[in-house]
């Protein structure tokens, strides 16, 4: 086992660890003010009974959502780290560092290799104050999850800026998806002390463990509406959505923080 999944382990057991209520209370509050937590849609950080109920927080205030079927809308809270098209199959992780998207889906995508040739892609990356849910970013059918085991290298700016093809050797999580009879992606990243990637529809899939064998899950008759909660991080990582060619036209979100619900494509 990698040592970064080692670490993430063992601050895996430590944050679903419950303390005695006057010293939960304490890690909360430090970590809220550590981090800088915006808690004003979420409980007072008091109610959380271990650190990751904290990281998992759910939203108490309903966001407005564009319910408009030719917009796609943020999965998740996050900083764009990257975006654009596709060059055939090259993708950025930051400027200057690229990967093959062949290589970050697998074969087990590769029926669809060429539907995504000079595509579109953005990369979302949450930081650990950020809300840690993810969500649907328009309606659409559930096709496939494929759970690709892997390293826990930090998916802060500086390790993208450093490690090469860092989502390719992570573990990720990839959710293959139909909408408008369309193709796109959603990729889910692995990160130091993301002790597990959660998904409401797949609770048989278990992240950071000692597993290296791929998993591929097929369904017939998942539909998944706009702005429904997928799952969630126990802690910051990274979310990359990729399109098929001549699908959407991105919004110019480049460096920008984003927020669930924030509207991020049309439609062509």
């Amino acid at each position: 086992m990698h040592i970064t999944n080692l670490l993430s382990q063992y601050f895996g057991k430590f944050a679903k660890r419950r303390f005695p209520s006057f010293i939960q209370k304490i890690i909360n509050s430090s970590y809220v003010k550590l981090m800088k937590l915006d808690m004003t849609e979420f409980k007072n950080a008091k109610h959380y009974k271990t650190l990751n109920e904290l990281f998992t927080r759910e939203l108490l205030i309903n966001r407005e959502i564009d319910s408009s079927p030719n917009i796609f809308i943020s999965p998740t809270d996050s900083l764009i780290t990257e975006c654009g098209k596709l060059k055939k199959d090259i993708a950025l992780q930051i400027k200057g560092m690229s990967y093959s998207v062949e290589e970050l889906l697998t074969y087990y995508c590769s029926s669809n290799f060429n539907k995504l040739e000079d595509g579109e892609f953005m990369n979302f990356y949450l930081s650990p104050k950020d809300y840690h849910r993810y969500h649907a970013p328009i309606d659409f059918r559930l096709k496939k999850l494929i759970h690709v085991p892997g390293k826990l290298y930090p998916v802060n700016l500086k390790y993208l800026n450093k490690e090469f093809e860092l989502f390719v050797q992570n573990e990720r999580v990839i959710l293959e998806c139909e909408a408008e009879g369309k193709l796109f992606y959603m990729v889910f990243v692995g990160a130091l002390n993301v002790g597990q990637m959660v998904f409401e529809f797949e609770k048989s899939v278990e992240t950071n463990c000692d597993t290296k064998e791929i998993k591929v899950y097929n369904y017939e008759n998942i539909e998944i509406s706009k702005a429904e909660c997928l799952g969630y991080f126990k802690m910051g990582s990274t979310v990359v959505m990729l399109w098929e060619k001549d699908f959407v036209e991105l919004e110019n979100l480049l460096n920008k923080n984003v927020r669930f619900g924030q509207k991020i494509s049309n439609i062509r």
